[in-house]
């Protein structure tokens, strides 16, 4: 797939697209894709062409396909799984007399799409001259419910234009399964989706009036499907319907009489259900019942629904950004598809490419625990205790998996739709088993910031337990080391297969504490879990004698054993167009030299920022700056984080823009395989971790706020313990004011100070002075603007 880079308007609080653009369509696609994190589907035209990915998207829902090994070996995952392109509702194609209306042909007179972020709806104007000289305006406007899970909906309409009489038009609304798909995808690229041949088999296809539903099968997982649409239809003058539902494909067909400057409306209402253990006629009823309800509603009454549920979030989610316009619009496009991948997921989870393309499979990895739950604990906990609760229930597969490679507890995949490991590739997948300890502190980071007793007894502390009990199993003791657990790969993927991971080894050291603490608060949990007074003792120990690598001669942490040994990496004999590494040098020149694909060391500094000092932090950071080369979406979030903290502001600065417009501008060149949630994600989390100095060690809150040159002032909001706290950063002070909930002690640049409703101003402290830090040739951020880069 070879995409472009969008150019969209600068707006505060939508994304438009002017004129066609076929070099970023993919793109577009990808960025105007509506979710509510059981739906999903792409911003494709309605008419069907031009296109690059056609996608409609269940969460959970997917097919399985055998993986294939070259040398098998024990312990290899047998089954992959892959999202599936479930039946298209999206189209409605629209004949001018007798010619379809398809954008690359013709005369596009006027063209104009727009995301609303604050309506959650995609808009969209064309004015349209067909080659037989007719002109017409289509004007659509499209929304996946966040209030009503399985409903969707379009408002279509066109109106003849131009003066030379009546105009006879057809539309054909469609439910299409079993669409063409080619993902573009290039078959080196592990970013890339499997391809699936018509993965669905018909049940059922019903069709009456304008009402249809088609229930499809996979034929390997054996998952069932449902899709339904019905309309209602507005027309100026005579009209005739017709009704047709095959296997493959229902088509309500609408043809009518335009008279000059007239117009015809058509709403089409969509509903989506899926199961894995009902009846085709349930999920037939399941999805007619709804699409009834909906109709009954009406179009307008879904917009209003729409309105108010991502009012009541924007409420709390907004970062206002003063000073950065294109920033500010590209932080509030990220967090609108955080909040639409995971709003209405319930207990399913949140792929790393949301609900918006096939990459990657339509899979979920750790960076749903590490970077997008930990933004939606503050903004949306409701949907944290969904995700969580999908861990939760996959825990019987993650306890086999353990049993399977000679561990306890519970061992969770690095790759997963279901809750299975389908990562064939050990070194830099299965291998990575911090996943466990990722889980644990996002468990962790929701009971601390919601007092969630409840979930704590009957969720949390069994996910604490059985991660420990992992650790436990996984390390073990030396009589001069430590604890020390080998043989792992942390979140650098370019060093695999390591000993004493600091990141993976600390993450584990808090998993193993607080999964104590868990034991304390919940005995009646641990007793059926059958946890000893032994074991408890065993994970206190094994966290004090945790291994954390040092090199004393140059005064910083190995990122893993041995790691500041390794050969240096020749990054001046490194062409600009050699990277990604991993498709241009074979892993075993990768693993042994030291480059750094993303920020592994550096998000420990973060991520366990109470087990550094500060003076480390500025060292460590320094040293792996200087090796990163970001081949990897997930690093310029988590350095610009610690690149704040340690002083270099305006490198933070440089990072965040990298972090919050990498599919705005398809920085990674692979935005039409889906979005990049977790960096999307990364757009918050840096204005709040990192300008913000937010920090939620052991269940307090931690702000260092300071300010890059060129951003004036920086607020945003965080729901904490029952309260609701606003957080307002220029540059020589900040203001804490609570709106909701009792008084709050938080800590300021290290003072600890009470937050109530009155107003509360402090100065923020200069930023200390640090040497400048380099990046390898090629691998710095950009620079944005005229901000001074330190």
């Amino acid at each position: 797939m070879t995409e472009g880079r969008p150019d969209f308007p600068v707006e505060p609080w939508a994304l438009t697209e002017i004129g066609l653009d076929h070099a970023s369509l993919g793109v577009h696609e990808s960025v105007f894709a509506l979710a509510n994190g059981h739906i999903g589907m792409r911003g494709s035209f309605e008419e069907g062409e031009p296109i690059v990915v056609p996608g409609t998207y269940l969460n959970g829902f997917f097919e399985e396909r055998p993986l294939p090994y070259a040398e098998a070996g024990y312990g290899f995952p047998e089954q992959g799984q892959t999202v599936v392109n479930v039946t298209d509702g999206k189209l409605v194609r629209l004949l001018v007399g007798d010619t379809p209306l398809d954008l690359d042909y013709g005369e596009i007179v006027e063209h104009r799409r727009t995301l609303d972020l604050r309506r959650g709806v995609l808009r969209r104007v064309t004015e349209w001259r067909s080659p037989n000289g007719r002109t017409v305006k289509v004007t659509s406007t499209r929304l996946v419910s966040l209030r009503r899970r399985s409903i969707a909906a379009i408002e279509y309409s066109v109106e003849c234009t131009d003066n030379r009489g009546d105009l006879y038009v057809a539309l054909q609304s469609d439910l299409l399964a079993n669409e063409p798909v080619d993902s573009g995808s290039e078959s080196d690229d592990p970013r890339a989706a499997a391809a699936l041949r018509r993965p669905l088999v018909n049940e059922l296809a019903v069709g009456r009036g304008q009402r249809a539903v088609l229930v499809h099968r996979t034929r390997r997982s054996r998952l069932l499907m449902a899709a339904g649409m019905d309309h209602v239809v507005d027309v100026p003058d005579s009209a005739t319907e017709d009704m047709e539902a095959g296997e493959d494909l229902a088509r309500f067909t609408l043809a009518a009489r335009l008279p000059q400057g007239s117009s015809l409306k058509l709403v089409k209402y969509l509903a989506y259900g899926w199961s894995s253990r009902r009846s085709a006629a349930a999920l037939r009823d399941q999805v007619e019942g709804a699409l009834a309800t909906a109709k009954l509603a009406g179009f307008e009454r879904l917009l209003r629904e729409q309105k108010e549920v991502l009012d009541s979030h924007w409420a709390l989610a907004d970062v206002e950004i003063e000073g950065d316009d294109e920033l500010q619009q590209a932080v509030r496009v990220g967090v609108f598809h955080v909040l639409q991948a995971s709003l209405r997921a319930e207990r399913q989870p949140v792929p790393a490419k949301g609900l918006t393309g096939p990459g990657y499979d339509g899979h979920t990895f750790w960076d749903t625990e590490t970077y997008v739950l930990p933004v939606l604990t503050y903004i949306a906990p409701d949907a944290v205790r969904d995700a969580l609760r999908w861990r939760h229930s996959t825990l019987d597969l993650a306890r086999a998996r353990a049993s399977e490679l000679g561990r306890q507890g519970a061992a969770f995949p690095w790759r997963t739709i279901r809750g299975e490991e389908t990562s064939g590739y050990w070194p830099a997948g299965t291998a990575a088993f911090h996943i466990n300890a990722d889980i644990a502190d996002a468990v962790v980071r929701y009971w601390h910031a919601t007092g969630d007793d409840e979930f704590d007894r009957d969720f949390g502390t069994e996910l604490l337990i059985e991660t420990a009990r992992l650790w436990a199993s996984l390390g073990h003791f030396d009589a001069e080391d430590g604890f020390r657990i080998d043989g792992v790969t942390g979140p650098d993927e370019y060093t695999a297969v390591v000993d004493n991971n600091v990141y993976t080894n600390l993450m584990a050291q808090r998993n193993l504490r607080e999964a104590a603490r868990a034991v304390e608060r919940q005995p009646d949990v641990a007793g059926r879990l059958q946890v000893t007074e032994e074991e408890v003792a065993y994970w206190h120990r094994a966290a004090r004698l945790m291994r954390v690598p040092w090199d004393s001669r140059l005064g910083v942490h190995m990122q893993s054993e041995a790691f500041t040994h390794h050969e240096e990496w020749d990054f001046a004999g490194t062409p600009a167009s050699h990277y990604p590494l991993l498709l241009h040098y074979p892993y075993f020149e990768i693993y042994r030299k030291q480059v750094v694909k993303q920020a592994d060391l550096v998000m420990a500094l973060h991520l366990r920022g109470d087990a550094f000092t500060h003076e480390e932090k500025v060292a460590d950071f320094a040293y792996y700056e200087a090796r990163t080369v970001r081949d990897s979406s997930l690093s310029a979030a988590q350095q610009a984080v610690v690149a704040a903290e340690t002083g270099h502001l305006e490198l933070a600065y440089d990072y965040w823009g990298e972090a919050a417009l990498t599919d705005l501008q398809n920085l990674h060149g692979n935005a039409g395989h889906g979005l990049h949630i977790a960096s999307l994600a990364g757009g918050w989390t840096v204005a709040v971790a990192g300008f913000g100095g937010m920090r939620d060690h052991d269940g307090r809150l931690l702000f260092a706020p300071r300010l890059p040159s060129r951003i004036s002032r920086l607020r945003f909001r965080l729901a904490y313990q029952g309260r609701t706290v606003e957080v307002a950063i220029e540059k020589e002070r900040t203001t804490y004011r609570l709106l909701d909930g009792e008084p709050l002690d938080v800590h300021h640049h290290g003072r600890r100070v009470t937050v109530d409703e009155a107003e509360l101003t402090l100065d923020n402290p200069p930023a200390p002075e640090v040497e400048p830090v380099r990046q390898p040739p090629g691998a710095s951020p950009r620079r944005r603007g005229n901000g001074r880069r330190d």
